[in-house]
């Protein structure tokens, strides 16, 4: 029955990438009802203090980014860009990773992708070099975020399993790792492809004036223009708030209170932080719930609401058949978790999402902590079939057409920038926690 289970599980996440976003959340909900009346199964537990966490994240960054200060730092990153032109493939991946571990979210990538694309061009530089790996690099920092679900996720499944993982446990794994994974996946880009000016293809286009006309149009930015004058208090009061969370986090025993657990302060601090910045800008709370922070954060809950309440479902109801089935490979091979981690990420477009469905499987199988927080950056990779949104965009934004789908659709400018981050990321995080812990 157990076979039977996981066939319903992955149906629903097939039919899940048809429809895409919130789609994963209802029909998570719908095979819940099914393996409840149709099968008699006790339904499990929906991931609350994970959803309660993302909730309170979200809000700030929604409110931070109401106030114009998203494209406040969008700006100072197009300043860097453009002041270093000749650095971009290097430049434009570490801004969307930067971008990602301060405000917890892969999609403040966009405003940059057309920044990215301009400088490149201007440059003589094949677009695709920096832009595929920056997408990629954008996605890779949501583990090295302290404010982002992902290590929300860890936070609150180590303290349902009663195991003390503190946020600062998790951080310097990930940090250094996922770093590093994107300064690999940078330097292979460097020499990637032909150069612009010798591109076959490219060249082949150019012989089109309208090709030629769109390509030299003007474009690429000019966040400056657009930066409210609230913006600098909203982004001086949320990073603030980021560096409180890091102190709170690295003192966590003398500053809470006994019983007071990390991820239930990073739910207050957060939404502290989104009402500082509410009565010291005066920004509308209506513009806060109609960015597209707060949307892309509400479709997540709802996703990780609906797919991890199936899979914590059917994981209650097949434990013993399940650690009897894994449990000499685990114990003899316990990094082999992160295939199943990165296979899971393939088709589940969100690495909360995957930690909240993995991780429980994980603590259950009894695989060391050290190696769970060392595989971490494996809960990425959906940049295996390109259709993620910011990987389209950066596609519609190169001009050029140098970043493209190819003909056998995994044959894409992602593939190998991600293979060789997340591969490199995986690989420095296993090997620095388990000598860490040792």
């Amino acid at each position: 029955m157990f076979w039977f289970h996981m066939l319903i599980l992955l149906g629903i996440i097939f039919i899940g990438i048809r429809y895409g976003g919130i789609a994963f959340g209802l029909l998570g909900g719908l095979g819940v009802s099914l393996l409840v009346f149709v099968f008699g199964i006790t339904p499990g537990k929906p991931p609350v203090n994970v959803m309660l966490i993302i909730l309170a994240v979200v809000a700030g960054s929604a409110t931070l980014e109401a106030t114009g200060g998203l494209n406040l730092l969008v700006s100072y990153a197009e300043k860097l860009l453009r002041n270093n032109p000749k650095y971009i493939v290097y430049l434009g991946p570490l801004c969307t990773y930067c971008l990602t571990v301060l405000v917890g979210t892969g999609h403040s990538v966009y405003p940059l992708l057309p920044v990215i694309y301009d400088v490149a061009y201007k440059q003589g530089i094949r677009p695709e070099r920096p832009l595929a790996v920056s997408t990629v690099a954008s996605q890779m920092g949501i583990t090295a975020s302290p404010i982002a679900a992902a290590a929300a996720v860890v936070l609150a499944t180590a303290t349902a399993n009663q195991l003390a993982i503190g946020l600062v446990d998790i951080l310097k794994i990930t940090m250094p790792a996922t770093f590093l994974g994107v300064l690999a996946a940078t330097t292979w880009s460097l020499k990637r492809g032909k150069d612009l000016d010798k591109d076959p293809v490219f060249a082949e286009k150019m012989k089109d004036p309208e090709f030629v006309k769109e390509l030299n149009r003007e474009g690429g930015g000019q966040t400056e223009k657009q930066i409210d004058p609230k913006a600098h208090k909203g982004l001086f009061i949320f990073l603030g708030g980021i560096l409180a969370v890091i102190i709170v986090a690295l003192f966590s025993k003398t500053v809470l209170p006994k019983g007071v657990g990390m991820s239930v302060a990073i739910q207050f601090m957060m939404l502290t932080v989104g009402a500082l910045i509410l009565l010291f800008t005066n920004v509308s709370p209506k513009k806060i719930a109609g960015g597209t922070v707060f949307n892309a954060g509400m479709v997540a809950v709802l996703i990780i609401f609906g797919i991890a309440w199936l899979s914590d479902t059917i994981i209650g109801a097949h434990k013993t058949y399940l650690i009897d089935l894994v449990k000499d490979m685990v114990e003899a091979l316990p990094w082999t978790f992160a295939f199943a981690m990165f296979i899971v990420s393939v088709f589940l477009k969100s690495q909360a999402a995957v930690l909240t469905i993995m991780l429980p499987l994980g603590f259950l199988l009894n695989i060391p902590p050290a190696v769970l927080i060392g595989v971490l950056p494996a809960c990425y990779a959906y940049f295996f079939f390109p259709f993620y949104p910011s990987d389209l965009a950066a596609i519609s934004f190169d001009r050029t057409g140098t970043t493209r789908i190819g003909k056998y659709v995994v044959n894409h400018s992602f593939m190998l920038p991600g293979i060789i981050g997340v591969g490199t990321a995986t690989g420095v995080g296993y090997f620095l926690s388990m000598m860490l812990s040792s």
